[in-house]
């Protein structure tokens, strides 16, 4: 009998907000930052961008909607950290979207790929993991090692 051939799967974590994602397959003979891998990483940021969006836009209508004036302090307090934690959120989401765009903006300058400091390729697999990376695993290597040394 003959051996069915098996898709190749990636596992994902059961929390990751990138459930339907999938991993970019380069050809063989591919070259780096092809049209291609341009087209797949364009898609990612953009569908990204937009579920950041709306995740905002949620949180604007629970906050409208629950937000009210407890009588007891307790209750008053519990909520007003409830809000306090999701606005931190969404501020840290707010900074991502605005790298999100400068990488979207690199991608139309057929920038996007290469390491801001020293030019090289940054990696598919690295770019996948991080697609608003501007740097090779060695240059961020080495600037978080003199970002510590500075810090002390």
């Amino acid at each position: 009998m003959a051996a069915k051939a098996r898709k190749k799967t990636v596992p994902k974590p059961a929390d990751s907000p990138f459930k339907n994602y999938t991993p970019y397959q380069p050809k063989k003979t591919e070259a780096y930052m092809s049209s291609r891998q341009q087209a797949h990483f364009r898609g990612f940021l953009q569908q990204w961008r937009l579920d950041l969006m709306e995740e905002v836009d949620r949180t604007v209508h629970h906050m409208r909607d629950e937000a009210a004036n407890f009588p007891d302090p307790a209750d008053r307090a519990t909520q007003e950290e409830e809000f306090s934690i999701e606005l931190r959120t969404r501020d840290r989401e707010r900074k991502l979207i605005k790298k999100i765009d400068q990488t979207i903006e690199r991608l139309d300058l057929e920038d996007y790929g290469y390491c801001d400091t020293c030019g090289v390729e940054i990696g598919l697999r690295r770019l996948e993991a991080r697609p608003t990376a501007t740097q090779c695993v060695d240059c961020k290597s080495l600037s978080e090692i003199k970002e510590k040394q500075l810090r002390g």
